[in-house]
C-alpha cells in the first residue's frame, strides 16, 4: 500500500469512526455495564480468577456478536422501510398525479419562490409527475445525517469493536492476576473507562460533563451491585 492509498484508507477510517460515534459510545456503555455486572457477581462466588475470566470473556464475545447483529439488522430494516415507502409513494403519485402536484406546491408556497417560479415548477411536475418522488428523495437525502449514509455493516463493525474492548476491560485482570488482586484492578480499570466514556457521551450529546460522567458511573455501579447481590444469593 503506497502513501497515497494509505492516506486515503486512514481518511476513510477516520470518517467512518466519526460517523459511527453514536454506536461506539453505545457499544462501550453496553459492554462495560453488562460485563462489569457479570464479573462483580462472579467475584462474589468464584474461587479462582480463571473461572471469572472464562465466564466474562465468553459473555463478552457473545454480547459483541449480539450487538453487531442488532445494529446491522436495525439499520438494514430502516433502509428496507425507506425503499418500501419510496415505492408506495410512486404508486400514489401515479394513481393521482394532480393531487401529488398540488400537495407539493402547497409545501412550496412559503419558500419565498416567486409566482412565476412556482408556476414553472407546477408545469414541469405536471409533465413528469414521477419527478416529484425524485425531488422529495433529494430533499430527504440533504436532511439525512452523514451517519445514516454509512453502510450498516460499518456501524456494526465499530459497534462490535467498541463493545468487545469495553467488555473485556473488567475481564482481562483475572487472566493475569490472583483473584484478590484482580478484582481491585478490575474496579480501577472499569472506573477509568467509565470516566472517559462519560466525557465522550457529554461531548457527543453536548451535555454537562460532570453530570454525564456521574450518571454513567452510577449506572455501572448499579449493575455491579446487582451482580454482587445475585452472586451472594446463589453462592
Amino acid at each position: 500500500m503506497n502513501g497515497e492509498n494509505r492516506g486515503s484508507f486512514l481518511s476513510r477510517m477516520k470518517e467512518s469512526f466519526r460517523d459511527s460515534s453514536g454506536e461506539i459510545i453505545f457499544g462501550m456503555s453496553d459492554g462495560t455495564v453488562s460485563i462489569f455486572g457479570l464479573v462483580a457477581g462472579m467475584v462474589a462466588g468464584a474461587q479462582t480468577g480463571n473461572v471469572v475470566f472464562l465466564a466474562g470473556a465468553t459473555a463478552a464475545v457473545a454480547a459483541t456478536v449480539s450487538m453487531m447483529a442488532g445494529v446491522f439488522l436495525d439499520l438494514e430494516s430502516e433502509q428496507d422501510e425507506a425503499r418500501s415507502e419510496a415505492v408506495q409513494r410512486e404508486v400514489e403519485i401515479c394513481r393521482d398525479p394532480e393531487c401529488a402536484v398540488n400537495r407539493l406546491m402547497g409545501d412550496l408556497q412559503d419558500t419565498g419562490l416567486s409566482a412565476a417560479s412556482l408556476d414553472a415548477i407546477r408545469a414541469d411536475f405536471r409533465k413528469n409527475p414521477l419527478a416529484i418522488a425524485k425531488f422529495e428523495d433529494a430533499v430527504s437525502c440533504e436532511e439525512e445525517t452523514p451517519a445514516r449514509k454509512v453502510p450498516p455493516y460499518v456501524h456494526a463493525c465499530w459497534m462490535g469493536i467498541a463493545d468487545f474492548i469495553a467488555a473485556m476491560t473488567p475481564v482481562i485482570p483475572f487472566a493475569f492476576l490472583p483473584l484478590d488482586k484482580a478484582k481491585y484492578v478490575c474496579l480501577a480499570g472499569t472506573a477509568v473507562l467509565l470516566f472517559l466514556l462519560g466525557i465522550g457521551r457529554a461531548r457527543l450529546g453536548k451535555r454537562p460533563v460532570v453530570r454525564t460522567v456521574l450518571e454513567t458511573m452510577a449506572i455501572a455501579t448499579a449493575a455491579g451491585i446487582a451482580g454482587v447481590v445475585f452472586g451472594w444469593m446463589i453462592s
